[in-house]
């Protein structure tokens, strides 16, 4: 049944899932991490922003690499990722301008209840992964180019090298959502952002293993698309839904949306009393 719900999740976000039912309305797209759909939080933030600007926004839920990729050709209007050297590679080489931090979160890696390899409790990210390499304790690796699989990889080098071909490196290409239910299967570790990991964590084994590195601090960042080398982008409106995610209005959202009881994102906005 996860599984099931899992898959029509991503295929309502990749054909463009939005409350908004007007055929006239202006449409502003979106490409943002499967972290901040799987989660539910654009489904918190998305509806009051439709509803009072007209506004239609369409979801594409895909790895942070793609979102670019996507922004790259012009194909969305602002993009949502995680991942700050390209962000600021994005911004550089034109295809974007204005950064704005919106939230943040932080990456946790997580392991079977039995704990093979001995992690719980444990503080340091790459001293963790070279256990797991030493112990040849399972791993799955999201192996798509997102913002996770980006910050697993520089979390290995700096653990030694990532383990590319080791039989116990498995590498899914799947979204955060599926790996969980991959890692959870096959009783092995894996590294997530808090936020998916909370939303999916009734369905789970999994338990936290390793978290409070500071390496593993987790900031997202949203960009408007270029007008000036993409025309045909909806710019105005794209502002719009910018300013929104930034407002006192959007940031208290963040701050109040919770699954479980558990705060998934934390608001990067300095807000007023």
């Amino acid at each position: 049944m996860l599984r099931r719900n899992l898959m029509l999740a991503l295929a309502l976000a990749l054909a463009g899932c939005s409350v908004s039912t007007s055929d006239d309305a202006v449409r502003v797209r979106l490409a943002t991490t499967t972290s901040t759909y799987n989660s539910g939080l654009l489904q918190e933030l998305l509806p009051p922003f439709e509803k009072s600007t007209g506004i239609r926004v369409q979801v594409l839920a895909v790895g942070t690499g793609q979102a670019l990729a996507l922004g790259e050709r012009g194909e969305v209007d602002l993009v949502l990722v995680h991942a700050r050297q390209r962000e600021d590679d994005f911004i550089k080489q034109g295809h974007g301008i204005e950064r704005r931090d919106m939230m943040w979160n932080d990456f946790v890696i997580l392991g079977p209840t039995g704990d093979p390899a001995g992690l719980r409790g444990g503080h340091d990210a790459p001293a963790a992964l070279k256990r797991l390499k030493d112990e040849g304790a399972r791993f799955v690796s999201r192996g798509d180019d997102s913002g996770t699989h980006i910050r697993e990889l520089a979390l290995w080098e700096r653990a030694g090298g990532v383990p590319a071909r080791e039989a116990f490196y498995l590498e899914a290409g799947q979204g955060m959502g599926n790996c969980l239910t991959l890692a959870d299967e096959k009783e092995a570790y894996i590294l997530s952002d808090r936020g998916t990991y909370l939303a999916f964590s009734s369905h789970l084994d999994l338990e936290v293993m390793v978290d409070g590195d500071p390496l593993l601090h987790n900031p997202y960042g949203v960009m408007l698309i270029n007008p000036q080398r993409y025309p045909h982008v909806q710019a105005v409106a794209a502002r719009k839904l910018l300013d929104y995610f930034t407002s006192a209005a959007a940031q208290r959202r963040i701050e109040a949306f919770r699954v479980a009881g558990e705060t998934l994102f934390h608001p990067a906005v300095q807000m007023s009393p």
